[in-house]
C-alpha cells in the first residue's frame, strides 16, 4: 500500500484550536452502512445494556520545557520515559546540542544530554527522578499540544484541564487519548443508566502516535513503541461482556491498539503489560473491538490508516469528505466519530 492512498486535503480553518465547551457539545458522526450526524451527547442512546466501554486512563504530563544551554534557548518535549530520571525528547534547536551538554530549566531543574539521535531527538538524564521529577514538570512544564494547534502564545493554563480526560489517573502520556476528551459526568451517568459498563486500560500515548508517515510504502514505516497495561481483571470483565453478547466499544485508537495487542490468535483477550508497536493497516483482522469512538485524524497518518482498516478505506474517505463539507472540527480538540467495524455482524 502507498502512503498517498491515505492522503486528503483539509481546510486549515477546520483544525480546532480549542475544544468545544462544554466538552459534550462536540459533534459526533456515526459511520456505518451510512452516515448520521449527531451530537456527542447522543452517544448513550447509540449503545445498549451489556455493551462495555473501554477507556484509557493515562494522564498527560506537562512535558514541554523551555530551558537554556549556556546563553542559548532550548525547548524540549519529552515523549518517552526510558528509566529513572531518563527521557527521550525532541529538542529545538537540536543542531548544536551534543552529549555531555547541560540544559537548565526554571525552578532549578537540569538535565544532561546523554545521547543525540536523528530528527532532533535526544536522550536526557535529569538531576532528579520519580515524584521529584514529576513535581518539577507539574510546576515548570507546559502541556505538549500537537504542532497543528498553533497559537502565538502557545499552551495556556486552561489547557491543563482541556487536554486531560475525565478518566486520567496514571501519569505517563505526552499526548492525550483525544477521544476521551468529550466525556462529561453527565454523559457517563447516562451511559450507566443505559446499562453500559466501563473499564479502564492504560496506554501511555507517545508523540509518535500522531506523526505522519513519510515512507512511500506504508509497510516501511516504523511505529514508536508505547507502554501499556491491560490487567487480568480488565481482560476478564471484557471477556465476560463479550460472552453475554455485549459489544466492545474502544474509546480511542489507543484503547483499541492495546486491546488488539492483548488478544491471542483465537481472539481471546489476555492480560498484557509491556510495550506495543502494533501497526494496524487495511487487511488486519480485528479480534476484540466492535465499535470505535475516535476523533478525525491527520492525512497520511497511522491513525487514519487504522480507522480505514476498521471501518473500510472507501467508507472512511466518504465520511471525511462529508465531515469537511459539513464543517466538522478536526484533530485533538475537534469533533468525534463512532465507527462500526466493517465486518461486524
Amino acid at each position: 500500500m502507498r502512503t498517498d492512498d491515505f492522503d486528503f486535503d483539509l481546510p486549515r480553518a477546520l483544525i480546532a484550536q480549542h475544544p468545544a465547551r462544554p466538552r459534550d457539545a462536540a459533534r459526533l458522526l456515526e459511520v456505518g452502512e451510512g452516515l448520521a450526524d449527531r451530537a456527542f451527547r447522543d452517544l448513550p442512546g447509540l449503545l445498549g445494556a451489556g455493551d462495555i466501554l473501554v477507556f484509557n486512563d493515562t494522564r498527560v504530563i506537562p512535558s514541554r520545557l523551555a530551558g537554556r544551554r549556556g546563553a542559548g534557548k532550548v525547548e524540549v518535549t519529552l515523549h518517552k520515559a526510558e528509566g529513572p530520571g531518563r527521557w527521550r525528547a525532541f529538542a529545538r534547536p537540536a543542531k548544536k546540542l551534543k552529549p555531555g551538554d547541560r540544559i537548565d530549566f526554571p525552578g532549578g531543574l537540569s538535565a544532561e544530554v546523554a545521547e543525540k539521535a536523528e530528527g532532533g531527538e535526544v536522550g536526557l538524564a535529569f538531576d532528579r527522578e520519580g515524584p521529584d521529577l514529576m513535581a518539577a514538570l507539574e510546576a515548570e512544564g507546559a502541556m505538549p499540544l500537537p504542532p497543528y494547534i498553533r497559537r502565538q502564545a502557545g499552551p495556556d493554563r486552561r489547557d491543563r484541564d482541556d487536554y486531560q480526560t475525565v478518566f486520567a489517573r496514571r501519569d505517563g502520556a505526552v499526548a492525550a487519548p483525544t477521544a476521551g476528551l468529550h466525556f462529561t459526568e453527565a454523559v457517563l451517568a447516562a451511559l450507566e443508566a443505559r446499562g453500559v459498563r466501563r473499564i479502564a486500560v492504560t496506554l501511555h500515548v507517545g508523540a509518535g502516535t500522531f506523526l505522519p508517515v513519510k515512507t512511500e510504502a506504508v509497510e516501511e514505516h516504523r511505529m514508536h513503541a508505547e507502554a501499556g497495561l491491560l490487567t487480568a481483571a480488565a481482560a476478564e470483565a471484557i471477556e465476560a461482556a463479550r460472552a453475554k453478547g455485549g459489544r466492545v466499544v474502544a474509546v480511542g485508537s489507543t484503547s483499541l491498539r492495546l486491546l488488539e495487542s492483548g488478544a491471542d490468535p483465537d481472539g481471546r483477550l489476555r492480560p498484557f503489560e509491556g510495550e506495543t508497536d502494533i501497526f494496524i493497516l487495511p487487511g488486519y483482522r480485528f479480534k476484540v473491538v466492535d465499535l470505535l469512538l475516535t476523533n478525525f485524524h491527520l492525512p497520511r497518518s497511522t491513525l487514519f490508516m487504522l480507522v480505514s482498516a476498521f471501518a473500510g478505506t472507501e467508507r472512511m474517505k466518504a465520511a471525511y469528505r462529508h465531515a469537511i463539507e459539513s464543517g466538522y472540527r478536526f484533530y485533538s480538540y475537534g469533533d468525534a466519530c463512532l465507527l462500526h467495524r466493517k465486518d461486524a455482524p
